[in-house]
């Protein structure tokens, strides 16, 4: 047969192009290294408090300070579906520069007196020496450890070797690791969220986690791209089920749009729609035996580990959110939950387009469309078919 052929599906022989420069695309335009550079590298990207709970129990004052970094390595090389945060990074941060931000943060708050809480994030993993040096890995674990602060940080599973934790401890013995799980399943880790790692690996990291008595924090995600309404709610609950008893904290995070993303693109061509803040409250009832089995609060002897769903963007068109009537009132009863882990947090909780989230759910629960149906909930439909 002569010539080319007549549709090119396979390309024309030459070298493919990588995903992570497809993906990322966004994140290499003039306008983004411009704003990139921008940022001052002595000042952390955001430093602010909010009410929290201590292991035992006890209400306190949390500090959290996300640190501008080189972002996370996993990002260099290919990165997650719907992570962001590449978009508050710096190439060229140098130790120099994360003390100083260190500083500022604890100059902003006293030192951090009267908050007995502090969340170090750093768009990537603290105990990562490719993305943090060591020195100041050294001088969080340490300054957290002398105030006397409960230290919550987060890190891949990768970098949670027995090696390395056997080095943070000498410094801190008692800290806490939050690791990005996003979902309890290989395929969902694989082709929906690109996370680079698997089950087993959160397997290893837990075990060495309590090898050291430090204590786990798992954040899974809600409605990953390429899943349906339906399908999501199942499968947290499923999820949430398989790493309760081996978590201290459950943190699930309702997938929000963040800019320059593979989702960010999804959403703007109206092919993906952020949960619904009812699926929250359905997740929670549903899953709430299995962090309490005999029904008790948080606190209680019953209590398995922690369940915290906190909405980011709750209520605003790239965060989860209902009709736009009712939406505060229920992001106000999912946060109350993660505090008390009481479902009377819910009762008297209605509008009327709980009905149109319900007869979604049953469409996609019968008809074989793996991203969903779900419309638009805001403004008119025309305006949600135009590209932002």
């Amino acid at each position: 047969m002569n010539g080319p052929p007549p549709v090119n599906l396979l390309g024309k022989g030459g070298k493919g192009l990588r995903i992570h420069d497809l993906v990322k695309a966004p994140a290499n335009t003039p306008w983004a290294k411009a704003r990139q550079q921008s940022w001052d590298a002595s000042e952390p990207a955001t430093v602010y408090a909010t009410p929290e709970v201590l292991p035992d129990g006890t209400p306190c004052s949390a500090v959290t300070v996300i640190l501008r970094t080189k972002g996370c390595h996993w990002w260099w090389s290919s990165g997650c579906t719907f992570c962001g945060y590449f978009n508050d990074t710096r190439d060229d941060v140098t130790n120099d520069d994360l003390h100083a931000q260190w500083e500022a943060a604890k100059t902003k708050f006293d030192g951090f007196e009267g908050h007995d809480m502090i969340k170090v994030y750093t768009s990537g993993s603290l105990l990562e020496d490719r993305e943090i040096p060591v020195e100041f890995q050294e001088t969080v674990l340490r300054d957290c450890h002398e105030l006397g602060k409960e230290l919550i940080v987060e890190s891949r599973c990768e970098q949670l070797t027995e090696e390395k934790l056997s080095w943070a401890v000498t410094i801190n013995p008692s800290f806490s690791v939050a690791i990005g799980l996003e979902a309890y399943d290989d395929e969902v880790l694989r082709f929906h969220v690109n996370k680079g790692f698997t089950t087993s690996s959160w397997d290893r990291a837990v075990t060495n986690l309590q090898k050291f008595n430090l204590r786990v924090k798992t954040y899974l995600m809600f409605k990953p791209p390429f899943m349906s309404e339906s399908d999501a709610l199942t499968h947290s609950v499923r999820w949430i089920a398989a790493v309760a008893e081996r978590s201290d904290e459950i943190s699930v995070n309702p997938m929000n749009i963040q800019r320059g993303t593979v989702i960010d693109r999804l959403h703007r061509h109206n092919e993906y729609r952020p949960p619904w803040l009812w699926s929250l409250v359905e997740m929670i009832r549903l899953a709430h035996p299995s962090i309490h089995p005999e029904g008790g609060l948080n606190g209680e002897a019953d209590q398995v580990s922690r369940l915290i769903v906190h909405p980011t963007a709750g209520g605003k068109v790239r965060g989860s959110h209902n009709c736009g009537q009712c939406d505060g009132e229920v992001v106000a009863a999912i946060e109350r939950y993660a505090v008390s882990g009481s479902l009377n947090e819910f009762d008297g909780l209605s509008c009327s387009c709980q009905r149109t989230w319900e007869t979604e759910l049953t469409l996609e629960r019968q008809l074989p469309l793996p991203l969903g149906i779900s419309k638009p909930r805001r403004g008119p439909v025309l305006n949600a078919l135009r590209s932002p």
